[in-house]
C-alpha cells in the first residue's frame, strides 16, 4: 500500500465515521439570542443588573441607566430623561430580551426578572464583554451595592 493509497482510506474512514458522531442539539448550535441580547449597552447594563437584584422595577432601570449615560447621579436625572428611557427600553430592549427567553416581563407591575437562558448570556458577557464594558458593569455592580 502506498502513502496515497493510504491517505485515501483514511479519508474514507473520516468520512464513514462523520455520519455516526452524536448529534448536538440544535439550541447549543444557536447563539443569536445571545449575541442579540448583549449587541445593545443598554441591554448589557440591563443584564449587569440582573446578576445580583432578581428582580427590578422598569422606571428603576430607567432612572440608573440615564445616570449611567449621562454620568449624572441618580437624584438630579431629570422625569422627561427616565421617561424617554423608560419608553426605549419598554418598547424596544425589554421585548427584545423576553423575545430571546432571557428575561420575563410583567406588563401590569412593569417589572422583570431571570427568564430561561439569563445565565447563559451572563456567561457570555462575563467571557466576551467584560473587557469591553468595564466601566458598564463596574456600574450597574455599584449601584447594586448601593441600593
Amino acid at each position: 500500500m502506498t502513502q496515497h493509497d493510504h491517505d485515501e482510506e483514511s479519508a474514507l474512514e473520516i468520512s464513514s465515521n462523520a455520519g455516526t458522531m452524536p448529534e448536538i442539539p440544535e439550541h447549543i448550535l444557536e447563539l443569536d439570542y445571545i449575541f442579540q441580547s448583549i449587541a445593545n449597552s443598554r441591554r448589557r447594563y440591563l443584564l449587569y443588573t440582573l446578576e445580583s437584584k432578581t428582580e427590578w422595577s422598569v422606571r428603576e432601570l430607567a432612572t440608573k441607566l440615564v445616570a449611567w449615560e449621562t454620568e449624572t447621579p441618580e437624584k438630579d436625572v431629570s422625569q422627561e430623561e427616565i421617561d424617554r428611557m423608560f419608553a426605549s427600553l419598554y418598547h424596544a430592549h425589554i421585548p427584545k430580551l423576553v423575545d430571546e427567553r432571557v428575561i420575563q416581563f410583567d406588563a401590569d407591575t412593569e417589572t422583570i426578572w431571570p427568564g430561561e437562558y439569563t445565565e447563559q448570556v451572563l456567561t457570555a458577557l462575563a467571557g466576551a464583554g467584560a473587557s469591553l464594558d468595564m466601566r458598564q458593569e463596574a456600574h450597574a455592580r455599584s449601584e447594586m451595592d448601593d441600593g
